[in-house]
């Protein structure tokens, strides 16, 4: 230990003076971190308006409908996940498995504590007790399909909807129940960040396909809208489609706001996917596409079975990187088109009367970055799983 320390940190009298500073600074700054969480901060403008930060507005009496949507995403993405054939992961035992998931989801299951002890409320350790039950479920059910061999015949074009009918249906129904205009908070932030990235990735690859087309007009039309789009700011996207929109169509059959936002989100997020699959698709060694014309496969064979694997495989990480951006851009549609979201439910209650004028902005904003950090650090750690399990980077 001394010999690291000499090597590393004293290993002159500048490293030495560096060191001794700069360590004062971060030492400084942990212990004020430290008062602020634990000892002089005021938390309880996050305990009296944590309904608000997660829902907004949601009616009370149909809140059922949102805690069963989480269990049956959460369903849905352990079962798909679970039942991944990609990769080769050891066996491991039952302890080992819990360390590894604990190291894995730690952060999120101590953020479900933390609203648990801030709600102050039986019916969220239910909640938390329930979507743990959907996790394990979908972990079940993806391992029957990884390793039943019934169930491995059916097709995924079918079994991909089958698992997923529960979320979506769930999702629909809730849509149904309540209007738009009740969601909020950070409800509104995390379905408009799925649906993007669901509906932007088959999009991005098209548009990366069509860029690198053989046909002049798809190529120019799919590298005109690359190029526009990526030119444009984001936050003058979104402010065109809450604002100039209705110029265009009356406002009796104009979408909802969150409809403009997810379209604005997808459209934008596609673009910038697409550079990214394209640089994939650079990376691939034109002689296995000569290859696999001269085996007389067709060209969407070609792209479906060799080419768009490789590239995907090889863009883990700025695919990843894209989609965080993209989730913690739904910030910016609180502003832009007017909607409650975390950020703006973040900024409104500092001025209660409760509250007005104690200066409590900074307490309200770090449990704002707090949710969409753990989110965005989980996402990111499990792109390097992904990653490890694909060996990108091994030759």
């Amino acid at each position: 230990m001394i010999l690291w320390l000499r090597r590393n940190l004293f290993r002159s009298i500048w490293d030495s003076i560096t060191t001794i500073v700069f360590g004062g600074i971060a030492l400084w700054f942990i212990w004020i971190s430290i008062e602020f969480v634990f000892i002089t901060g005021r938390w309880e403008i996050v305990e009296v308006n944590l309904k608000l930060f997660l829902v907004g507005r949601f009616p009370e009496e149909l809140m059922w409908l949102i805690g069963a949507s989480m269990v049956a995403i959460a369903f849905w993405v352990a079962a798909v996940a679970g039942g991944s054939p990609l990769g080769t992961e050891p066996r491991l035992r039952l302890a080992e498995r819990i360390v590894d998931y604990v190291r894995r989801f730690g952060l999120i299951f101590a953020l479900a504590i933390l609203l648990v002890v801030l709600s102050n409320s039986l019916d969220s350790l239910l909640w938390v007790g329930l979507l743990g039950i959907g996790v394990f479920a979908g972990r079940v059910v993806g391992r029957m399909r990884r390793d039943n061999k019934i169930i491995q015949k059916l097709p995924g074009i079918i079994w991909q909807p089958m698992i997923a009918t529960p979320a979506i249906a769930l999702v629909i129904f809730t849509l149904l129940e309540s209007t738009l205009e009740l969601w909020g908070g950070f409800l509104i932030n995390f379905y408009m960040a799925l649906i993007s990235i669901i509906l932007c990735f088959p999009l991005g690859l098209l548009l990366a396909l069509g860029r690198r087309s053989s046909f002049p007009v798809i190529r120019f039309i799919c590298t005109a809208y690359i190029e526009l789009i990526r030119g444009a700011p984001l936050f003058v996207l979104l402010l065109l489609a809450g604002v100039a929109l209705e110029f265009f169509i009356p406002p009796t059959i104009s979408p909802d706001a969150v409809f403009r936002g997810i379209t604005v989100f997808t459209l934008f997020t596609a673009a910038y996917l697409a550079e990214i699959v394209r640089g994939g698709l650079q990376g691939i060694p034109s002689g296995q596409i000569e290859a696999g014309k001269a085996l007389g496969l067709s060209t969407v064979k070609i792209n479906s079975l060799i080419t768009l694997p490789q590239a995907l495989r090889s863009v883990i990480p700025a695919q990843i990187g894209q989609f965080i951006s993209l989730f913690k851009d739904t910030t910016l549609a609180g502003v832009a088109l007017n909607l409650f979201d975390v950020m703006t439910v973040g900024k409104v209650i500092t001025k209660q009367d409760d509250f007005l004028g104690q200066g409590l902005i900074y307490e309200s904003l770090i449990f704002v970055g707090l949710l969409f950090w753990v989110v965005s650090y989980v996402m990111s750690k499990e792109s390097q799983r992904l990653e490890k399990r694909l060996g990108v980077g091994i030759r």
